[in-house]
């Protein structure tokens, strides 16, 4: 896991989102961290220290000095790899911006070498305020990192940006703040999920893919620096916080979505479930089932891997290959005709389950197998290959249009 054992500093000022900081601090100790909370005196209005440290497993600080008499702003500093702040309300971003250090956490933050990481959570209008404002790009500029916030109903009865980012968003954040960055400056083009045809208004040809392995894929990817654009057929998958998401139906339509933006990728990834086939035919009206049995003829429908297989010159080009049998084999065929780089190798029972068993193959024959993992597992091992080729092979740099 990318948070186990990391030492999270979690910043927690006087907001009503302020509650919303025990289920963060729930799901950084599963994920493996160690939260250190700080506590500003608001916080302590809307929160008590003991519901936060009982979560934490760490006492709630909230003091400059400790009872032991050393100096509780630099033992925390020196200790932290990551300084978060959830809620960050309009008060401790104007400190931050103009080096004020009256408290224990705003004093943290100018001791701190390690990265801090701002989730805002205010009123729309002090959100909107031209002062919060120019404070939040002056530590942009500096190099602090920001989530959210979200627009939403509000403390006060207002609709309107400043809510809190979602938690898991949040908890997003803190990952990739804490993942190497070995694809920053890479453009990455992902596709996932299934393609529908229709056959008419009601019906439809497809197959059970959930997507979980793009979005997963697409998520590992961001995580670790990269320009993400996701190309989506059907999923309920929620998309990664921070990428572009596109959705399309048809094989039709991911062909021209993936042509559109194909251009300026250094890397494509093919991991969506496209339709062989479509029928010849769309009814515009519901078939009557007292009509009898249809008759529909299927088309094939555009190949889009080996479309791009044949004008990748300096991209990389990972594809999947579903098999029921003969599985190295036939997908080592695959990497051939399609001109691949990589080929992920999977059977059926990966299809809309939670994990799954692979075989990466590269085109020198190497075969790295798994056992079955989670899917998030098998899409670092993924991109760890692809962070791989991208670093040895120059061939596959090309200038991304990052827009």
């Amino acid at each position: 896991m990318n948070l186990q054992d990391k030492n999270i500093l979690l910043g927690v000022t006087g907001g009503i989102a302020a509650y919303k900081t025990l289920e963060l601090t729930r799901l950084l100790r599963k994920a493996g961290a160690n939260v250190w909370p700080v506590m500003t005196k608001s916080a302590g209005e809307f929160i008590t220290p003991l519901s936060l440290s009982t979560l934490a497993g760490n006492p709630a600080n909230s003091s400059l000095f400790n009872d032991r008499g050393s100096i509780s702003h630099i033992d925390l500093a020196d200790r932290a790899d990551l300084i978060v702040i959830a809620p960050a309300t309009a008060n401790i971003i104007g400190k931050a911006a103009s080096g004020i250090a009256d408290d224990l956490l705003s004093t943290l933050v100018m001791a701190a070498n390690s990265p801090v990481l701002i989730a805002p959570a205010m009123n729309d209008r002090m959100y909107d305020n031209p002062i919060v404002a120019k404070n939040i790009e002056k530590l942009a500029t500096l190099g602090y990192l920001f989530v959210g916030p979200g627009v939403g109903e509000l403390a006060c009865g207002y609709e309107g940006r400043g809510r809190l980012a979602p938690v898991d968003e949040i908890f997003e954040a803190i990952e990739d703040a804490l993942s190497p960055k070995d694809l920053e400056g890479e453009k990455i083009l992902i596709t996932a999920g299934a393609t529908r045809e229709n056959i008419d208004p009601v019906r439809y040809l497809t197959n059970g893919s959930s997507g979980a392995m793009g979005y997963a894929i697409a998520r590992e990817a961001k995580r670790r620096g990269a320009h993400v654009v996701l190309i989506s057929g059907s999923s309920t998958t929620k998309p990664p916080y921070g990428i572009t998401h596109l959705r399309v139906e048809s094989a039709e339509d991911m062909s021209r979505a993936v042509e559109r933006s194909y251009a300026d990728s250094t890397c494509i990834i093919m991991a969506a479930a496209v339709s062989d086939y479509r029928p010849s035919e769309t009814s515009p009206e519901k078939i009557k089932k007292a009509d009898g049995p249809p008759s529909i003829e299927l088309l094939p429908t555009t190949d889009i891997l080996k479309g791009l297989g044949e004008k990748k010159e300096k991209r990389l080009l990972v594809g999947f290959a579903l098999e029921t049998s003969d599985l190295i084999e036939n997908a080592k065929r695959k990497l051939e005709e399609k001109k691949l780089d990589l080929v992920i190798a999977n059977e059926p029972t990966a299809i809309a389950n939670e994990k799954n068993r692979v075989a990466i193959i590269s085109p020198h024959g190497e075969v790295e197998e798994t056992e079955e993992l989670d899917k998030r597992e098998i899409a670092k091992k993924i991109v760890d290959r692809v962070a791989e080729l991208v670093k040895k092979n120059t061939k596959y740099k090309i200038t991304p249009l990052l827009t």
